[in-house]
């Protein structure tokens, strides 16, 4: 059973971000207030559910949460930034525009940026502890996940549609024959040798 919040007193944002650890498209966060005291039956590390089930909880958090937002940071922007800047930027962008203002941050992960002056805390393996966190993760690659869908009939050929940027064989297969598109990462190793690019 995930906890429905950490400080019971404060308003308490979650935020969890999802493409870490793509070769391409962007990184996306998001953030998400819910009601105290709330409570889910499904509601779990966006990982451990299925695409439907997800798509069935989003609906939920979307009705029940006070507030919500999800934002992205390119793959452009990951290039100059670097990935763990670009995570941490995604989930700034995703509070900007958050109705509410939250008091407390229960963030996803080891590390963070502050946040104006909020007082936060990093939870490892926060989506599956903590309801908010796991409606950010789930809100998240919902989103990312139709995105790079999407992406996937402009690019065919990286299989995108199912792995949705992740670097799978069928991915590096697709670099190896088609090349790069615009929204690969080109600071990311691609490739396992970067030499096969040419």
């Amino acid at each position: 059973m995930l906890l429905s919040s950490y400080t019971p007193d404060l308003i308490e944002a979650g935020c969890d971000e999802v493409g870490r650890g793509c070769l391409a498209g962007p990184v996306v966060a998001a953030a998400v207030i819910l009601p105290k005291n709330y409570t889910h039956e499904l509601l779990t590390d966006s990982k451990q559910l299925k695409k439907e089930e997800r798509k069935a909880v989003e609906q939920d958090i979307i009705r029940d949460a006070l507030a919500w937002a999800v934002a992205e940071v390119s793959n452009g922007e990951i290039d100059k930034i670097n990935i763990l800047n670009a995570s941490f930027k995604a989930m700034h962008l995703a509070l900007d525009k958050l109705e509410i203002q939250p008091q407390f941050l229960l963030i996803d992960g080891n590390r963070f940026t502050p946040y104006r002056d909020l007082k936060f805390e990093c939870v490892i393996k926060g989506d599956g502890k903590y309801l908010s966190i796991a409606a950010a993760s789930v809100l998240a690659k919902n989103y990312r996940d139709d995105l790079m869908e999407k992406l996937s009939q402009l690019h065919p050929g990286y299989g995108w549609d199912t792995n949705v940027g992740y670097p799978t064989e069928e991915h590096r297969d697709g670099i190896r024959v088609l090349g790069i598109t615009s929204y690969h990462r080109r600071s990311f190793q691609l490739l396992p040798s970067q030499l096969e690019l040419f």
